[in-house]
């Protein structure tokens, strides 16, 4: 039922919404999503790994190292070689120190090659070190 002397019909009440604090709210959400999302870093270069039917899925917040089926130490697209890599981990582990290290090591690279690095990424107080296999469907 309808008061008697409203002057007011439903479509003048449809009119007068304000959809502005929603866009407000909206861009509020958009900054919060892109401020909270964690970015992945690549090595910069595609590696051939090993097959493992141990293999894990890896953690989202960690440092990419590859090493190249020509034994090139790469870390964000910038072959840093087996003695640089110390110096860069020192830098990224000073604002994480318990970032872990996932090496993508090339099945056709050297052991003495990963060893040399594993060896450089201790000496800069890496406290997890883990090597990037692909899934085995077997």
């Amino acid at each position: 039922m309808r008061k008697q002397g409203s002057l007011v019909t439903d479509e003048a009440v449809m009119e007068d919404i304000n959809i502005s604090p929603m866009i407000d709210m909206v861009f509020i959400l958009l900054i919060f999503f892109i401020v909270t999302t964690v970015f992945v870093e690549e090595p910069g270069v595609e590696v051939n790994r090993q097959y493992a039917r141990s293999a894990l899925q890896q953690e989202k917040n960690v440092i990419l190292i590859a090493i190249t089926a020509s034994n090139d130490v790469v870390y964000g697209g910038t072959s840093v070689g087996e003695k640089g890599i110390r110096s860069v981990l020192t830098r990224l582990l000073k604002d994480a120190p318990d970032m872990p290290v996932i090496l993508q090591v090339d099945k056709d690279s050297s052991a003495g090659t990963v060893i040399k690095v594993v060896d450089e990424a201790m000496l800069a107080r890496a406290k997890s070190i883990k090597i990037s296999t692909a899934k085995s469907s077997r």
